[in-house]
């Protein structure tokens, strides 16, 4: 039988000298007990995937609204394709794929309804109260919303993961005294924040096309497709044709991948990455793309800032966001009566902004929607 010290042993010879392994976890804010069978990183994998905040992923918007179609990707699709591709990545990499797993996908729990217009518009609500960022409010989630546990807040996560929230790379960084800010997270984290670039990449091409709004001639004008001769592969590519299409997204995928793995093993080698301590100190980014295909990589995510994300349907769709969520906001600021319960109680020793957000940013989109519908 495969117990929790057998697997701990097995990380120990099996996995790189610089990855994490759970035996030498930093702990969590409250100690608890063994587990006979799980690792400390798979008990936090398996408390986010149990979490209301996750299963709540499944209705929140990644780039189209999901009542769209049953098509387009999903906050919690997105996220299971991250740590697919995360597992991938530290497997090859001889990481902890367990770890890695778990910060991949409690990376976007923090996210509003509506996707980043969502964020935006609570930003904007709170910027007298220290603003919105959806990686602080993924730990505060996990360190107080969920509530889950007779003894302690929140799930109680390790230090690894929790670190791995606060520093995953977006354009507004969270800050939290608790880890230091110049202090580099362990390898596993780092792969997430390429991992997320990685897939959101790769499916926003994909629903992209399926949308119309992006067209094979889009594409191939763009420098991965000449790179990787694409012509040849997907010579027929159109909206409507489902294996041409996925076929594309596959090359994409295998090619980001593939440069991802073999740029941060010459980085490692390079900077003489001996152990998660050298990892922690190291000045420069380990993991990350070649400088050749880093211009390609950028010139994806320009083209789909341009093409996709500023189209005139996404930021209608911005638009009809800030309209519900500012009427929610301010109903619920003129009458907190309106709360659950549990939010209720909470305005005993929070501030009334803080507690109205965390609520609006765990909505989901139809539940975002059937409330402005209620306060109409």
């Amino acid at each position: 039988m495969l117990t929790r010290q057998s697997i701990e042993k097995l990380e120990k010879e099996n996995l790189a000298p610089y990855a994490s392994c759970a035996v030498d976890s930093r702990g969590r804010v409250y100690p608890i007990a063994d587990h006979p069978l799980r690792t400390a990183f798979q008990r936090d994998r398996d408390r986010i995937i149990h979490s209301a905040a996750f299963r709540r992923m499944e209705y929140k918007t990644q780039v189209f609204i999901p009542h769209e179609t049953d098509h387009y990707r999903t906050r919690l699709t997105h996220t299971i394709e991250v740590a697919q591709i995360t597992r991938t990545l530290a497997r090859t990499l001889r990481l902890n794929e367990d770890l890695s797993e778990a910060i991949a996908l409690v990376h976007d729990v923090g996210h509003t309804p509506f996707g980043h217009s969502g964020e935006d518009v609570l930003d904007e609500l709170l910027k007298d109260f220290g603003g919105f960022n959806h990686n602080r409010q993924s730990l505060r989630i996990v360190d107080l919303l969920e509530q889950r546990y007779n003894d302690h807040p929140g799930l109680n996560l390790s230090y690894e993961v929790r670190e791995g929230i606060v520093k995953h790379e977006t354009k507004n960084h969270a800050v939290s005294d608790e880890f230091h800010p110049e202090e580099h997270t362990s390898l596993e984290a780092s792969l997430v924040d390429v991992a997320d670039e990685i897939a959101y990449n790769a499916h926003d091409i994909d629903d992209g096309l399926s949308s119309g709004i992006i067209t094979p001639d889009d594409l191939r004008q763009l420098q991965f497709w000449k790179y990787l001769q694409l012509g040849k592969l997907v010579e027929n590519l159109s909206e409507e044709d489902d294996r041409q299409r996925y076929a594309l997204v596959r090359t994409l995928l295998d090619f980001m991948v593939t440069d991802l793995v073999n740029e941060t093993k010459l980085r490692l080698v390079q900077n003489d990455i001996q152990s998660i301590a050298d990892v922690r100190s190291c000045k420069v980014k380990l993991c990350g793309y070649s400088d050749a295909n880093a211009i390609i990589v950028g010139d994806i995510k320009q083209f789909l800032n341009q093409k996709l994300y500023k189209h005139q349907k996404l930021l209608s769709m911005a638009d009809w966001a800030e309209e519900i969520i500012k009427c929610i906001f301010s109903k619920l600021m003129a009458d907190t009566s309106l709360l659950p319960n549990r939010f209720k109680l909470m305005l005993e020793h929070e501030q009334k902004e803080i507690v109205i957000s965390d609520y609006i940013a765990g909505m989901t989109d139809r539940y975002a929607v059937a409330k402005y519908d209620r306060f109409q």
